[in-house]
């Protein structure tokens, strides 16, 4: 069913209150403490630098980083911000809170004091500790903000600790990954095999929730699995050039779990709160009606190589287009900075179709 026409005005509406939130940026009015991110290269905004090993996903080298300020790569796979940095700017951030490798052997008294933040999460990453090679998993992530967590408590007391981590927004985008790892070993699963799957992915996902609320995370902002199976490498794998189904269908299934197992959670645990940001509805919107949200290639990325530049990561020697903000996708599987701009946008201010069952800024600004 097509998208209503007001909803998509609602969607270039708060598309355009980035501006104002960027406004807002400069006075430092942050709307909560802390942000702390969990995910894989969705959210990635530079851990991978750090790691040693030659198969670590990186995208520390142009043209990445192209639109970034200075213009330089910083391991975002984006041309400039990507989604995370959007939604940190709407909350009052100057972007993202820094990558944790970069600060852990670092002395900073404002990341210690519970501000700030810090950004844990490792491309190519997922739920599983099997999803990924030489990287950080989401269970490892965990583990290295319970480390922070006892430095904070260490240097501010336990109790002003847990006031300042509980009023603090936990920030998690993964998923993506385990469902590609999944697909890659079976292309053709039966409905059974999909379903089992799904559920052993969305069990581990709540634990790994839990495991935050246990020290002491309450405010929980989630971004679904968009449609992965119309990404560029995708595509290039499709005889016609079509979305690939079966990757559509299991992020439908992934994301319908994971807002089951939220809602689960936020009735069991006391002070439990969340949303759910979707980007599923965000690409699926622009791939609808592209040309009414400022896009004009939804199909092939702006750097790579290949069929639908699709082969390829954007290295420096990748084809590079020129218009880099009428593009859906910047690589064959990440968003333009323009795309996550209107995403954050719409996550963080929209009706209940792009983030339920409240918004980013409501979940920000609840005090209780």
């Amino acid at each position: 069913m097509a998208m209503p026409v007001r909803v998509l005005h609602a969607l270039l509406a708060v598309a355009a209150a980035c501006v104002a939130a960027a406004e807002a940026a400069a006075a430092g009015n942050n709307k909560v403490p802390a942000i702390y991110v969990f995910g894989d290269s969705t959210a990635d905004v530079g851990n991978n630098n750090y790691l040693p090993g030659s198969v670590v996903p990186r995208a520390n080298f142009p043209h990445n980083g192209v639109d970034f300020p200075t213009s330089r790569p910083t391991g975002r796979f984006s041309n400039g911000y990507n989604g995370i940095d959007f939604l940190a700017l709407n909350m009052g951030f100057k972007r993202s809170p820094p990558p944790f490798l970069a600060v852990a052997n670092k002395t900073s008294k404002q990341i210690f004091r519970g501000l700030l933040g810090v950004n844990f999460a490792s491309a190519g990453s997922g739920i599983l500790d099997t999803t990924g090679s030489s990287i950080i998993p989401l269970s490892k992530q965990a583990e290295q903000f319970a480390t922070l967590q006892f430095n904070i408590s260490a240097h501010i007391s336990t109790g002003a600790a847990d006031t300042v981590v509980s009023r603090s927004l936990f920030l998690i985008s993964t998923g993506g990954n385990d469902l590609f790892a999944f697909f890659s070993r079976n292309s053709t699963p039966s409905d059974t095999d999909k379903k089992m799957f799904i559920a052993n992915l969305v069990s581990l996902y709540q634990n790994h929730v839990k495991v935050l609320y246990v020290l002491g995370a309450r405010k929980f902002a989630v971004i679904d699995v968009p449609p992965i199976g119309c990404c560029p490498y995708p595509r290039s794998l499709h005889p016609l050039g079509a979305c690939i189904d079966v990757l559509n269908e299991l992020a439908r299934g992934f994301n319908k779990g994971v807002k089951a197992a939220m809602h689960g959670l936020s009735v069991s645990l006391q002070g439990f709160k969340y949303s759910i940001g979707s980007s599923h509805a965000v690409v699926q919107s622009i791939m609808k009606h592209p040309r009414r949200l400022g896009f004009k290639e939804i199909t092939t990325a702006c750097c790579g190589s290949g069929r639908f530049n699709g082969k390829s990561g954007c290295t420096p020697n990748a084809t590079l287009c020129d218009n880099r903000h009428e593009y859906l996708f910047w690589d064959l599987l990440h968003p333009t900075h323009a795309t996550s701009k209107l995403a954050a946008a719409a996550i963080y201010n929209g009706s209940l179709h792009f983030a339920a069952p409240i918004n980013f800024r409501q979940l920000v600004e609840d005090q209780y």
